[in-house]
């Protein structure tokens, strides 16, 4: 009797035991089959690149130039691989874009053709930031020449300049994609002392706390995912400050998903933010460079990054599938021409050899910049060519 009911104690703990193993989590079993008629929920995904600082310095000014008219689209040629296939691509356009050629102008005061204009759009970008410090430098009418000029594409939208303070208040920039909605904002820290003509504060985006609580309150019940580009820290600093951090801070207050940081001309963190809700808030707190020339002897300002991020969305509820950057460095030869922007996997030390600043600085090398983008993002979000990737 005792046998037997020894037998029947074990024959039901094997079967607790089958019953649990199969019904835990995370085991194989622990996928609900759907039962017949039932929807199953698909996931959107949604892909956002975003590169710094594209200046028209006057080498690159000069070399634009030929056959008497000027034309930059080849400086994108090794890149555009990268950016079209996005669903959305950011830039900031450091220097404004103007129709007078005699006003054309690099360092300190820019104005660019609008030929410059014109090759960000055919390299794919459809999101163009212009609240910097270099949007006063040809003053008002540089700004609203620039808006002029975007308002010629139906499907590339500026961000951080308004025609007057309607426009700013009303004109929400929401890219509706793949099922997601998408809000732009941005700001810059200053003009570089210049003015905003009297009575208009609305024709650029300031960073004040104030104006950006109030805009992004207004724009974040109307989009499911909110960018906002900030330019901000210390030229040539490769790492961000106490100011750029409490900036950040008051961003994740506000419930803001992704912040773009450009300006220091160099590479600065990435920093993943933890937000009072519950959420989180990647900070890439700069790009660095995209395109420049700077007469600076800081060879890291050649090198930038272009930031990659996939989202995915079931049922309303958005996450990150993956994030990560993709170093570039600005190339070009030793007499001041050639310029292409490569991404840093592709660029030769051949090439590395032939660049302008090797021949004041043999560190100038393909090896030197991987080392330091490695070293600032670690290996796992250095990323190659991810459009490519199955």
């Amino acid at each position: 009797m005792f046998v037997q009911t020894e037998k029947i104690i074990e024959k039901i703990f094997l079967f607790l035991s089958v019953l649990f193993f199969f019904g835990c989590a995370g085991s194989p079993s622990s996928k609900k089959i759907p039962a017949p008629g039932t929807e199953v929920s698909q996931a959107d995904y949604l892909t956002i690149v975003a590169v710094g600082d594209n200046i028209i310095h006057n080498p690159i000014l000069n070399a634009g130039y030929v056959n008497g008219g000027y034309n930059f689209d080849s400086i994108y040629d090794k890149i555009r691989g990268y950016i079209i296939p996005a669903d959305i691509a950011f830039v900031n356009q450091e220097t404004v874009l103007i129709k007078n050629s005699p006003a054309y102008t690099g360092y300190p005061l820019f104005g660019s053709p609008l030929e410059a204009g014109m090759a960000l759009a055919s390299a794919g970008f459809d999101i163009v930031n212009h609240a910097n410090n270099h949007v006063m430098d040809k003053g008002e009418a540089g700004i609203l020449s620039s808006i002029d000029f975007w308002d010629s594409y139906k499907d590339i939208h500026y961000l951080g300049i308004h025609r007057s303070e309607e426009e700013r208040t009303k004109r929400h920039i929401i890219i509706n994609k793949n099922n997601f909605r998408v809000g732009f904002l941005s700001y810059t820290y200053g003009t570089n002392f210049i003015p905003l003509p009297r009575g208009k504060s609305w024709l650029v985006s300031l960073a004040e706390r104030g104006k950006m609580a109030a805009e992004i309150r207004a724009l974040r019940p109307l989009c499911d995912y909110l960018v906002v580009s900030m330019h901000w820290g210390e030229e040539y600093r490769l790492d961000y400050n106490r100011e750029q951090e409490r900036f950040a801070a008051f961003l994740a207050d506000h419930r803001v998903d992704l912040v773009i940081g450009h300006h220091s001309h160099v590479l600065e963190p990435l920093v993943i933010m933890k937000r009072s809700d519950g959420g989180s808030m990647p900070v890439f707190y700069s790009l660095g460079n995209f395109l420049s020339a700077h007469a600076m002897p800081v060879k890291e300002a050649l090198l930038g990054g272009l930031m990659y991020v996939k989202l995915k969305k079931i049922d309303k509820e958005i996450s990150i599938e993956k994030i990560g950057i993709i170093p570039i460095i600005t190339h070009y030869d030793a007499n001041l021409s050639g310029f292409t922007i490569y991404p840093l996997h592709e660029y030769t030390e051949d090439l590395a050899a032939k660049h302008w600043k090797r021949s004041s600085d043999s560190e100038m090398t393909a090896a030197y910049f991987i080392k330091k983008a490695r070293d600032m993002f670690g290996p796992a979000l250095i990323l190659g060519n991810p459009f490519r990737e199955k």
